[in-house]
C-alpha cells in the first residue's frame, strides 16, 4: 500500500495549504509519505507520530533531518503541547485508530488557532480500485467472508470525515475527493504485496488455505488482465479528504 499513499501525500499537503514554514503534524505516519511530500515546503518543522516502532525507524533513517522528526506514540493521546502546530495531519490512518473521536480531538487540541486539521480516509467501497477488485473476488468466492469487506470501514464514505470534524467545533469543514493513479508492471506487481500481509486485505490472504488463496489469485488474475500473457495495468483510487479550521 506504500505506493498508493505516496501517490495520495501531495494532494493532501495541497489540500490541507500547508506553508513555508509550518509546523506540520502528521499523526499516523507510517514510513514517512507525508514527509516526504513536505520536504520541498521551505522551513517547514514535521513531526510524525505512529504506533509502530518498525515504521517509525524506517522513516527516521529515511527521511529523518534537522527538520523532520520522528516519534512512537498513540494518536489517540498526543504528546504535544496545545496550540503547538500549524497543521495537523492524518493519511490513511485515523479510520485505524481505535477511537477517532479521540483522535480528532487530539488532533485539534495541538492544532494552533486558525490552524488547519486534515485527514483523508480510502474510498473502500467504490473509489479504491485496488480493494474494490480484490473484495469482489473474495465475496464471489466466499460469500459468508463479505462482513470483512473493507467497504464497511468507518469512515471511507462520503461526508463521514466531513463530519466527524464538525462534532469537534472545526470550522469552514471542506471535504473532497483526491483521486491518484499507480501503475503495476505486471499481475505479481499488484498480488504480491497482499501475500506480505499489507493491510487487512493482506492479513486475510494471509489467513486463507492453500487452495483458497490460489482460487482468490486466479480469479483476480482473470479480473485484470483476462486470460492472455501478463501485462502493465493502471488502477484509480479515490480517498474522502476533509478539512476544518481551529476557531
Amino acid at each position: 500500500m506504500g505506493r498508493w499513499s505516496r501517490e495520495l501525500a501531495g494532494p493532501l499537503v495541497r489540500f490541507a495549504g500547508v506553508r513555508d514554514g509550518d509546523a506540520v503534524l502528521d499523526v499516523g505516519a507510517g514510513t514517512g509519505s507525508m514527509a516526504a511530500a513536505v520536504a520541498s515546503t521551505p522551513a517547514t518543522r514535521f513531526v510524525g507520530l505512529d504506533p509502530a516502532a518498525a515504521y517509525v525507524a524506517f522513516a527516521r533513517a529515511r527521511y529523518g533531518n534537522e527538520r523532520t522528526w520522528f516519534t512512537v506514540g498513540d494518536g489517540q493521546r498526543l504528546p504535544f503541547h496545545d496550540g503547538a502546530f500549524d497543521r495537523t495531519l492524518s493519511l490513511l490512518a485515523i479510520n485505524f485508530v481505535l477511537d477517532p473521536q479521540k483522535a480528532a480531538a487530539e488532533m485539534t487540541r495541538v492544532t494552533r488557532r486558525r490552524g488547519i486539521v486534515a485527514a483523508a480516509v480510502w474510498d473502500y467501497g467504490d473509489g479504491m480500485e485496488m480493494l474494490r477488485l480484490f473484495w469482489d473476488a473474495v465475496v464471489a468466492l466466499r460469500p459468508n467472508d463479505a462482513p470483512k469487506d473493507e467497504r464497511h470501514m468507518r469512515l471511507c464514505r462520503h461526508g463521514e470525515l466531513a463530519t466527524l470534524w464538525r462534532s469537534h467545533d472545526l470550522q469552514d469543514v471542506t471535504e473532497d475527493a483526491l483521486t491518484v493513479t499507480t501503475a503495476f508492471a505486471s499481475f505479481d506487481d499488484y498480488w504480491t504485496p497482499f501475500l506480505d500481509k499489507q493491510g487487512p486485505a493482506g492479513h486475510y490472504v494471509a489467513a486463507l488455505p492453500a487452495s483458497d488463496r490460489d482460487a482468490l489469485q486466479r480469479a483476480l488474475r482473470h479480473r485484470l488482465i483476462g486470460d492472455g500473457p501478463d501485462h502493465a495495468f493502471t488502477l484509480t483510487a479515490r480517498a474522502w479528504a476533509a478539512r476544518g479550521v481551529i476557531a
